[in-house]
């Protein structure tokens, strides 16, 4: 039986892959633990000289899945906060690989989707990818992924997008910095990654992990205390009137009480794929 990812290793990459396709490629814990796992076990391995992180199905990945966020609704503040510290030590994981980490993104990215793009060092998109900070719409936050998405993009147009929650394409992803090339079709976005990772097995590994942390000594964030604030913050919005009202609604499929009749029906149909983190 086939595992929330896939992983196969040939000539020195290691292909991760989500493996949900009938959720959207949705965040679970069972995920981001064989994530972590094999996030971890690519930085260990001498064999592993670059990371390819691709999705099965129509999207990269919807945030948050929901029945997660029905259970964590339910959860204390402290098991909230145990809760989002998993996914942030996946995104670490991820991030602090030493070994290049490709993405290859289709579809929606949005929420936890986004985080896993912006933690790794090179995103190539197909054009017709959409992505969206969408948890301000269930009363939420995206406050785990904030830190590597911060790495990306500017905070002035974080904090539009984080406040909007509208959705964008690819073309505006990569002026943002979230992507890094985009392609017109499937083929061309194999082709892209493969010319990428091909580019990577020539360069020094030592060198490019080195490269990677000379960013983060140069640039320093420190993690541990964002982990503890952002895991923190999202706990408390999830326990929050507002957020617990949020996810009501969502699951509920009608407006939270603070749309009113402002929100469409064309708004409520659209969250079936929106997702927070």
């Amino acid at each position: 039986m086939a595992g929330l990812i896939i992983q196969d290793r040939t000539d020195g990459v290691r292909c991760v892959t989500l493996n949900r396709p009938g959720t959207h490629n949705a965040l679970a814990p069972g995920m981001i633990a064989e994530l972590t796992a094999a996030f971890r076990a690519a930085r260990s391995s001498p064999q592993v000289r670059a990371v390819v992180l691709a999705a099965e199905g129509k999207s990269f990945c919807a945030g948050a899945d929901l029945n997660w966020m029905r259970e964590a609704a339910g959860y204390t503040l402290e098991e909230n906060v145990q809760d989002a510290r998993r996914l942030a030590v996946m995104l670490r994981s991820l991030y602090e690989c030493p070994k290049p980490v490709v993405a290859r993104v289709q579809g929606a990215v949005y929420g936890g989707g986004v985080g896993l793009a912006a933690a790794c060092d090179f995103v190539a998109a197909l054009e017709t990818a959409t992505f969206c900070f969408s948890e301000v719409r269930l009363g939420l936050v995206p406050a785990v992924i904030s830190p590597f998405v911060l790495r990306k993009m500017s905070p002035g147009e974080a904090r539009r997008y984080f406040v909007t929650a509208e959705r964008f394409g690819a073309a505006e992803a990569r002026r943002l910095g979230l992507v890094s090339e985009t392609a017109a079709s499937i083929e061309d976005l194999d082709r892209l990654v493969a010319r990428t990772v091909e580019g990577l097995l020539l360069n020094g590994p030592e060198a490019m992990a080195a490269c990677k942390q000379l960013v983060d000594e140069v640039c320093p964030f420190p993690w541990q205390e964002l982990a503890n604030l952002t895991s923190r913050q999202i706990a408390e919005r999830r326990a929050s009137a507002e957020g617990q009202e949020g996810l009501r609604a969502f699951f509920e499929k009608r407006p939270p009480d603070w749309a009113g009749p402002l929100l469409t029906q064309t708004d409520t149909d659209e969250t079936d794929e929106r997702s927070g983190e």
